[in-house]
């Protein structure tokens, strides 16, 4: 047994796989099963989410999440655990080494994310959202936008080359961060310290924030719900995961009953 005394890790995204947004009160009576057969089986439930460490904190107690989760991964990135009093703080060095690469990149890509500012604020009906916790992000006035400022995003970051310089997008939400610092390596840090193999690694997501995450150098177990955009289910088909014929907190439960049964 290794050190943690873990023996495996399932990471689930938190809105639209581990909830349903529109009833987030609730977690589907068939996961909450699946939770209970998997803690049997010494495994580390870990939410894995773009939320902030105080929203997703928020959105657990608020579904009702008897038993916390072992570890949340917020933003995408940062890695906490829950202290002896139930309050979350970082788990190792991962997080500080985190923030002070975040902080340099958007300091030394300034520039190259200033051009994006003035794309979105002129050429788009998006909103660019810029605060001390956000502090270069975008909210498209839908789907349909978010697309087009992608692929705007995309053919600049291909010609311009930023080094590091990355973004996580969940539906009409959009934020840059660093390329070495998403779901997917987060999950891999985790692993590492729990001494938990990526064969024991079970993984599961429904957008496009969980695409890196959703990958056979992170896990050994891939799936995601029926719900899932179309993106995220081809990726999933093409790498022979598991799709499940059920949506959100039910087909989550689905997958992780496919793989641990």
């Amino acid at each position: 047994m290794n050190s943690s005394g873990k023996q495996w890790l399932l990471c689930f995204d938190f809105d639209g796989t581990f909830i349903d947004p529109e009833n987030s009160r609730e977690i589907d009576p068939s996961l909450k099963t699946a939770l209970n057969l998997a803690r049997e089986k010494d495994a580390a439930i870990v939410i894995n989410t773009g939320r902030s460490l105080i929203d997703a904190t928020e959105g657990i107690y608020k579904c009702g999440m008897k038993i916390l989760p072992d570890y949340i991964i917020a933003l995408e990135r940062e890695i906490y655990q829950p202290n002896r009093f139930k309050r979350w703080i970082d788990l190792g060095k991962w997080n500080a080494k985190c923030r002070k690469d975040h902080i340099k990149l958007l300091k030394k890509q300034r520039k190259f994310i200033e051009t994006i500012r003035i794309y979105v604020e002129q050429e788009t009906k998006a909103r660019w959202v810029a605060s001390q916790d956000e502090p270069a992000a975008i909210i498209a006035s839908s789907e349909q936008e978010m697309d087009s400022i992608c692929s705007h995003l995309d053919v600049q970051i291909t010609q311009r080359k930023p080094k590091y310089l990355a973004y996580e997008r969940n539906s009409i939400y959009l934020r840059f961060s660093h390329s070495e610092y998403n779901k997917g390596t987060a999950a891999i840090a985790l692993g590492k310290m729990l001494e938990i193999p990526k064969e024991k690694t079970f993984v599961i997501g429904d957008n496009y924030n969980d695409l890196k995450m959703l990958n056979q150098e992170v896990a050994g177990m891939i799936a995601c719900p029926q719900n899932s955009v179309p993106m995220v289910k081809e990726k999933v088909i093409g790498i022979g995961g598991y799709v499940a014929t059920n949506s959100y907190g039910a087909g989550a439960a689905e997958a992780l009953n496919h793989f641990l049964k």
